[in-house]
């Protein structure tokens, strides 16, 4: 976007926007949100940044009336492939409290004064300064959503120390904690038991199908799902931890303008803090090492998708006529994220050529290696196996073809001993050097875990039976796939997935092209119009041949 399109969102009060670029006047020296109630200021007065450390590093504070740290985060984090994305998609995962800025260069392969001089002129501001309003937006959102002590919020932000908690407060808010808290519309109550709850702010709308994606793979014992809510339990950083997420319905949060995210309306302003009746999202802490924090509550989010542009992805895919009353059926659909990633490439490895019910099993089997959870409870008791576990056990719990197994075994021992290493940071051609040359991994699969690690948001599995399924599934006149026989997924025989592809063309394309760059939103609307599609004894079995995990 460029300045005037920019002016022309603040002055618009567009809420589509939060979160997404802030808002300095020169003449208040405050920066804002694009939908703050304040008046519009003159043109002349305005400078934008990409992100909030920006406009701190500028020598700006926080709106005190928008609150524009409460927000949700930007998707160019997942849209971007440069040092600059997959930076801060390891800053939000909290690389640089664990490991400091030498770390988060070293995982990106530059210099750590290289690596400034790019974060300070792509974004405005070094990885410490991101790093920092990191910080001081998960201190807020702890502030104002529970009773927690001012000492375990600042180090459950990140903080060193108390008084660099409240020094970055008093500098970024203009407030003292206490007073920060004191903004909170809805006060949170005594806790009754250790649990943290927060709400999670979100664009709307918001399609819930996402959590019965994860319930249909969730592995007994480690993770429980239903149509509205999900729970697990998973090894961080410091420890173990167990969390789940409860979507309440919209029904309680009233909009405006059709773009109230995941929060309410208090006249023309959007409260993404809402009270205990008003938070359609809700995060259930159960247990946590205060330092891993930030790090869940980011992977929380990735795994929701809670930073996507929900009626950009709609506006792109329905203007697609084969997608149109998909779109219209489920706006908002999510792609979901991985709460670890080389847990994600060992179930996408597993998953191969076979059913998700087929899957499910073989993980429940594999999960045998896992180790008990020192956060358990719930019902949740047991931890996903680590590579060092599977590598060890592996061959005793999985069954299949024995090239199979021994390609996933080769590939968890490469994880166990530092040999192969995957993460947030990765971009699609990296990912793909790392995992192509591997026994056992073709396109497929580099594809759907592009798609899920990276939140890559133009991958097309083009081999990907469920979506052929899909399109054979679409109105008539759009169903013809064009791509022949389906094939198996994940066969390292197959074609890469298609992305990345322009636009062009009159007739619709067989890649999906007119849909880039979310083409893979669009193979969530085509897996869930297979999973719709009535299935006969005869189909249903020769979908347990075809059909793979998805």
């Amino acid at each position: 976007m460029d300045f005037w399109q920019r002016y022309r969102a603040i002055d618009a009060r567009d809420t589509r926007f939060d979160g997404q670029f802030y808002t300095a006047v020169r003449t208040t020296g405050i920066y804002c949100r694009p939908s703050c109630p304040a008046r519009t200021p003159k043109a002349e007065n305005v400078t934008f940044y990409e992100t909030s450390a920006a406009a701190h590093e500028a020598g700006y504070r926080a709106c005190k009336r928008c609150l524009p740290e409460a927000v949700p985060g930007t998707p160019a984090w997942n849209l971007r492939s440069d040092i600059a994305g997959r930076a801060m998609r390891l800053i939000n995962d909290g690389v640089i409290n664990r490991d400091g800025v030498e770390g988060l260069a070293a995982r990106l392969g530059y210099s750590s004064r290289q690596l400034n001089r790019i974060l300070s002129h792509e974004l405005g501001a070094g990885p410490l300064s991101l790093a920092r309003a990191s910080r001081a937006q998960t201190a807020r959102t702890l502030l104002v959503s529970t009773s927690m002590k001012h000492a375990d919020v600042a180090f459950a932000a990140g903080f060193s120390s108390v008084r660099q908690f409240n020094e970055t407060v008093a500098e970024v808010f203009d407030m003292t904690p206490t007073a920060l808290r004191g903004t909170a519309r809805h006060h949170p109550p005594a806790p009754a038991s250790t649990s943290l709850t927060l709400a999670l702010p979100y664009r709307e709308p918001f399609d819930p199908g996402v959590f019965s994606f994860l319930a249909a793979r969730a592995i007994a014992g480690i993770e429980a799902g239903t149509a509205t809510s999900y729970g697990r339990t998973l090894r961080l950083p410091h420890g173990d931890a167990r969390f789940s997420v409860e979507y309440t319905g919209p029904g309680n949060s009233p909009v405006q303008d059709g773009t109230v995210a995941g929060g309410t309306v208090t006249g023309r302003t959007v409260e993404y803090d809402g009270g205990p009746q008003r938070r359609p999202l809700v995060l259930t802490i159960g247990a946590v090492d205060l330092r891993d924090l930030p790090a869940l509550l980011s992977r929380v989010r990735r795994l929701f998708d809670l930073d996507a542009d929900p009626v950009a992805i709609d506006g792109a895919l329905g203007a697609d006529p084969r997608l149109a009353a998909s779109v219209a059926a489920s706006p908002g659909i999510r792609l979901p994220g991985a709460l670890d990633p080389q847990e994600l490439l060992v179930r996408a490895m597993v998953g191969q050529q076979i059913t998700v019910a087929a899957a499910r099993t073989a993980l429940t089997q594999l999960a045998a290696a896992g180790s008990h959870s020192a956060a358990a409870g719930d019902g949740l008791t047991r931890l996903f196996p680590s590579p060092a576990q599977i590598a060890e056990a592996g061959a005793e719990l999985l069954r299949g073809p024995r090239r199979r197994i021994e390609s996933l075994l080769a590939v968890a021992t490469a994880l166990a001993d530092g040999t192969l290493d995957i993460g947030y940071g990765d971009d699609l051609p990296g990912l793909s050097a790392k995992l192509l040359p591997l026994p056992g991994v073709g396109p497929w699969t580099v594809g759907y875990v592009a798609m899920r690690v990276l939140g890559a948001p133009d991958v097309f599995l083009a081999n990907d039976a469920a979506v052929r399924n899909g399109i054979r599934a679409l109105p008539a006149g759009f169903n013809d796939s064009g791509f022949g026989d389906p094939g198996h997924i994940g066969d390292p025989g197959a074609p890469p997935p298609v992305t990345g592809s322009p636009r062009g063309g009159t007739a619709p394309s067989s890649d999906f092209r007119e849909a880039s760059p979310w083409r893979s939103y669009a193979t969530m609307h085509l897996w869930r119009a297979a999973a719709a599609v009535p299935r006969t004894s005869t189909a249903r079995k020769a979908q347990t041949t075809k059909e793979a995990v998805r």
